[in-house]
């Protein structure tokens, strides 16, 4: 196998890293305080091409799926709240529309979005379908040329900042899961309302909020594909969010990581380093191992993707392992840095905070557990 980055994705690597320390980190601490969203660095990577970076050339895309994963990585190194707007904005709502959308979708939605202009979003879980995505109680009813939506979605990233949302909701509420269907629903849509914005523990600039439909009226051409697959779109889109999400959870444990090396070659106890203690050293070497498990799943599960093969079950194990990561080592990193790393003028902490949604959102990593036990038994 063979573990080098081409040349471009080296240059892609680079050029983010440097956007990350320059425009991102130096805004990082300030604005999760106030829970605001760093929109000036979202602004920079549209014109760096990060947004197109999965997709083809017809919106200016480079094809590259790994380069755009290594662009979460880095970016989640410095900002989980950055790391995640991005992955949703790619891997859900425009990844959702480049593999299932229509030509006249991709060209009315795909292009804004992979260029950056505009921001989107996905919509499906509600207060009462989580895990079980099949409760969706939001319902689309068809009238003329028409879909009219009601309904609540909830904890939606991206909620209050897009203007492009992928919308799941029943068209048949006797159906089940065959009653779901996908429908791209414009921001200025008649009927579509910002509910209340999350106040969570962890990823706080990141923008989450509920997403109302009252009589929300959608064109039927919006709906994607036909009616009754949405939970099949819905499925197929989670397995690369999950690859994004993994990303992102392998970035924070490499920036929690880095911290804590720098500090502990610096913070003196008895005399000499605390690097120099093998009790502390051991606990540095777990970490490492962890983060280089995790480093070669979520790049396999990006090279599946890439190359056409089926990664339900290597997205799962790169979310699985990778997120598990990022916890154990932020863990870690603060109860390495002692009372400093559970103080704010440290970014160890921030990382803590953000590492544990990483194990809860794009499916629980219990749920990654039964794909790939699944797979086992299958």
């Amino acid at each position: 196998m063979d573990f080098n980055l081409s040349s471009e994705q080296q240059m892609v690597v680079n050029s983010v890293k440097e956007l990350a320390e320059n425009k991102i980190k130096p805004f990082a601490m300030e604005l999760e305080e106030k829970g605001e969203f760093n929109m000036d660095a979202f602004k920079d990577m549209a014109k760096m091409g990060l947004f197109a970076l999965p997709f083809d050339e017809k919106v200016n895309g480079a094809k590259d799926y790994l380069s755009y994963i290594l662009s979460v990585e880095e970016i989640s190194k410095v900002c989980g709240s950055t790391g995640i707007a991005y992955s949703v904005q790619v891997s859900l709502c425009a990844g959702g529309i480049d593999k299932f959308g229509s030509e006249e979708q991709k060209e009315k939605y795909l292009k804004p979005l992979a260029s950056g202009e505009k921001i989107g979003a996905f919509c499906l879980t509600e207060p009462n379908a989580g895990t079980d995505a099949s409760g969706v109680e939001t319902v689309a009813e068809k009238r003329g040329d028409k879909y009219v939506l009601n309904g609540k979605k909830c904890f939606i990233t991206n909620g209050p900042l897009a203007d492009v949302y992928l919308v799941f909701a029943k068209t048949d509420k006797d159906a089940g899961t065959r009653g779901i269907s996908a429908f791209i629903v414009d921001r200025e849509s008649e009927g579509l309302s910002i509910g209340k914005i999350e106040n969570k523990m962890g990823i706080r600039s990141a923008q989450v909020s509920e997403i109302i439909f009252e009589d929300c009226e959608v064109s039927a051409e919006n709906l994607v594909l036909d009616e009754g697959k949405g939970f099949r779109i819905a499925m197929a889109v989670l397995d690369g969010g999950r690859i994004g999400v993994a990303a992102q959870g392998l970035g924070i444990a490499e920036g929690a990581f880095d911290e804590v090396i720098k500090y502990m070659k610096e913070r003196k106890q008895f005399g000499k380093p605390i690097s120099s203690f093998q009790g502390l050293q051991w606990i540095i070497a777990d970490m490492d191992a962890k983060i280089e498990q995790a480093r070669y799943l979520v790049y396999k599960a990006a090279m599946d993707k890439q190359e056409g093969k089926p990664y339900s079950v290597s997205a799962a194990r790169a979310k699985l392992v990778a997120t598990d990561a990022a916890m154990y080592v932020t863990t870690n990193a603060v109860q390495l840095m002692g009372g400093y790393g559970f103080m704010k003028d440290y970014p160890v902490e921030r990382m803590m905070r953000d590492a544990k949604i990483t194990q809860i959102y794009e499916g629980t990593n219990q749920v990654q557990k039964m794909i790939i036990s699944g797979n086992a038994f299958r």
